[in-house]
């Protein structure tokens, strides 16, 4: 008779009946009397239970290894005694669908960067990842949702470009068929080219390269960006709108689904935030560091991280908020192409926004007008030559339009209080690590 598989969370529905069971050797107590196996798959452990007897069953739970993949059929039994669940299944057969070499390079006590290597292993034995994973693509229906409800149109954009984006700096150079090619740093030029295309709103969630020698806890050379573009906005102010509705519907998609899990698992409380969130300046944000007696010494313009921590920290205690926007970002440390207001040019009308102190999503209203363009540009010191795609899609009528782009790990970083960008991504990539 074929048992079709049962989930370990499903088990208490089939008590008294006999089901299979699929999953990993979790632990094994191999007593004098008793053999005791704790199965594990990605719902719970359940305890597997048999007494001694010399029969082929008991040689070959003798024989299993921690991680060995197995599949298990046997009667689901009450036993109020046992822990998990206060279930245990009786074995009727064993099979060992793929035997686990022993030792296992890892265990409870290795340091991230050597479970980096092992990181199936790794992910496999905790639940906590798993939850990870499931509240990151709920996350990311969530933002989707209410970009298809505003209209917006889901694009995928070229990663290999003939020109460095942005200003050539921080890019990855590779060989194209005797010449060469750069990854995209940003889907930037090609959401811009959508809105000109006529595409009134654009969103993209994508990998996004940087060569960044950074080996802080909330940087990689690859990574998730979530990235939109919306034209005929009347200002930077409808991009930051778009966006705190997007994160307020996901967070609240999140809270629903996961929100006793990520409590159980991470110990963190998920707060869905109101709308609209606080906005600030940069020049009040610096005004504000002075009075608390941070100097921002050599950091005239930006903030760095721990001025970041400060302002959201003082935001925090005055609103009760845990996000803040930064607005008006100086011209020296914005790229060309943020559009800059009339009645100050010193300054562009962009944003950060900073979740608990850290940076999440850079933003601003793009120049549209091709002659102001091209002025910014040689202010920067950029010739127009290979800008010259680029440039192209503003000479013919291109709308008003601003966007933003966001790090899919970093907002995960903080939703779940997550020490680093590395656990908050299935397969980190950073200067020094291309594997596996």
């Amino acid at each position: 008779m074929i048992h079709s598989r049962v989930h370990v969370s499903d088990l208490r529905e089939h008590v008294g009946r006999t089901v299979t069971v699929c999953g990993w050797v979790n632990t094994l107590r191999l007593q004098r009397k008793m053999q005791f196996v704790i199965v594990r798959d990605s719902t719970g452990m359940v305890q597997v239970t048999h007494k001694r007897d010399d029969g082929p069953l008991e040689a070959q739970l003798e024989a299993l290894t921690p991680e060995s993949a197995v599949k298990i059929t046997g009667r689901v039994v009450d036993a109020e005694q046992v822990k998990l669940g206060g279930l245990e299944l009786v074995p009727e057969s064993v099979e060992v669908l793929n035997l686990a070499a022993t030792p296992l390079p890892i265990d409870e006590h290795t340091g991230i960067e050597h479970r980096l290597d092992w990181r199936f292993l790794d992910v496999r034995r905790r639940t906590a990842t798993h939850l990870m994973f499931a509240v990151q693509t709920t996350l990311e229906q969530g933002m989707r949702e209410y970009a298809y409800a505003q209209g917006a149109t889901e694009m995928h954009t070229p990663k290999l470009m003939g020109t460095a984006s942005e200003s050539g700096a921080e890019v990855f150079k590779l060989g194209y068929f005797g010449r060469s090619a750069f990854l995209a740093q940003s889907p930037q030029f090609y959401k811009q080219m959508a809105i000109s295309a006529g595409i009134e709103k654009v969103f993209e969630i994508g990998p996004v390269f940087r060569a960044e020698p950074s080996f802080t806890s909330r940087h990689a050379t690859e990574f998730t960006g979530v990235d939109v573009e919306l034209a005929w906005i009347d200002g930077v102010e409808d991009v930051m709108a778009f966006e705190e509705q997007m994160l307020a519907h996901a967070i609240a998609k999140v809270a629903d689904s996961h929100g006793e899990a990520i409590r159980e698992h991470f110990g963190v409380e998920i707060t869905v935030p109101t709308t609209p969130f606080p906005r600030i300046t940069m020049a009040e944000a610096h005004e504000i560091l002075r009075k608390g007696g941070w100097d921002p010494e050599g950091i005239k313009e930006d903030l760095d991280p721990e001025g970041e921590r400060s302002i959201s920290a003082h935001i925090q205690e005055a609103t009760g908020h845990e996000f803040v926007f930064i607005t008006h970002y100086p011209v020296s440390i914005r790229p060309f192409y943020h559009m800059r207001p009339a009645d100050d040019p010193s300054v562009t009308l962009s944003f950060d926004l900073l979740w608990k102190g850290l940076e999440v999503t850079t933003g601003a209203q793009r120049e549209h007008r091709y002659d102001v363009l091209l002025k910014q540009a040689a202010e920067k010191g950029m010739s127009p030559e290979p800008l010259q795609d680029y440039l192209n899609a503003f000479r013919y009528g291109c709308p008003p339009h601003g966007g933003l782009g966001m790090g899919l790990g970093r907002v995960l970083m903080v939703l779940l209080g997550l020490e680093s960008i590395r656990e908050a991504t299935f397969l980190f990539r950073g200067p020094n690590r291309l594997t596996p």
